[in-house]
């Protein structure tokens, strides 16, 4: 089996409308994010997001390691 590697970067984000923290894992590749919440204890419906993105169009993400 081949294995498959990805350049990810992790980003802070905030869905300033819900005040939700979100762990943001870019996939460059295929310019998606995989948005994981922050709080585990928040009750959402959808904990894990998957969204197309464009990280040159987002200035206000928080990078870290």
């Amino acid at each position: 089996m081949k294995k498959m590697q990805f350049n990810v970067k992790k980003f802070i984000d905030v869905d300033k409308d819900k005040e939700i923290f979100y762990i943001n894992y870019y996939v460059d590749d295929f310019k998606i994010v995989v948005k994981t919440l922050i709080d585990e204890h928040e009750n959402l419906e959808f904990p894990l997001k998957i969204d197309k993105f464009d990280l040159t169009k987002y200035t206000y993400l928080t990078p870290f390691s």
